[in-house]
């Protein structure tokens, strides 16, 4: 189900590319460039962190639809797939997350 949602999200944001931009608050986001797309999302992580930190569940989980929602943004903005994202989580969860962090490169 959860895929489902986010790829039809996804797929949602390609198609406000073409909406008017002043009906669409993605066109906007897409049309201002990756640079507003991250420090957007950055916004939402910090909102994210401080509702997790809180008591509050419908808190969180308001702040987290809103990242999942600028992550995707940011994906469509800079041309990276959703399906690419999940291949790379779905290889990654083939093994353990101690060993798949140790097997990535210093940078």
């Amino acid at each position: 189900m959860a895929d489902d949602v986010l790829s039809r999200l996804a797929a949602l944001i390609v198609e406000r590319r073409s909406a008017l931009v002043d009906t669409s608050y993605t066109r906007q986001l897409l049309d201002a460039g990756p640079q507003k797309c991250a420090r957007k999302l950055g916004e939402e992580a910090i909102e994210t962190v401080i509702a997790g930190i809180g008591t509050n569940s419908n808190e969180l989980c308001a702040e987290a639809a809103d990242l999942l929602y600028h992550l995707l943004v940011l994906l469509e903005v800079r041309g990276v797939a959703l399906t690419d994202v999940l291949h790379t989580l779905e290889v990654r969860m083939a093994q353990s997350g101690l060993t798949e962090k140790a097997s990535r490169k210093p940078q």
